[in-house]
């Protein structure tokens, strides 16, 4: 069975980095969906895919893996840059402000 290992971005509804430090391990779908004809429901025989293991780092889940014998595929997060901006929404109510105040 195969795996992926990553560690989760943060969702559109996020500003900052919460729940995006810890590494998750899911099992690939094994089989396809089926769509039941009279109620349009998709159901899968395949109960692997329902499962989501959290680890507090990617060493871990690379050992749970390794253990259980389990070919797993890393996937390295990219490196977000930092928004910072010189003197950005303070910068309305500075005291040291040079331009006349618009709102």
């Amino acid at each position: 069975m195969r795996a992926r290992i990553y560690q989760p971005a943060r969702t559109a509804m996020q500003s900052g980095s919460a729940k995006t430090r810890g590494w998750v391990l899911e099992f690939a779908p094994a089989s396809a969906r089926n769509v039941d004809p009279l109620m349009g429901w998709t159901s899968s025989s395949d109960t692997q895919a329902q499962v989501r293991l959290t680890f507090d780092t990617q060493q871990e889940a690379e050992a749970y893996a390794a253990a259980q014998g389990i070919d797993a595929d890393v996937t390295l997060p990219k490196d977000r840059k930092p928004v910072i901006r010189p003197r950005g929404y303070g910068e309305n109510f500075a005291t040291d402000r040079k331009g006349a105040w618009t709102h």
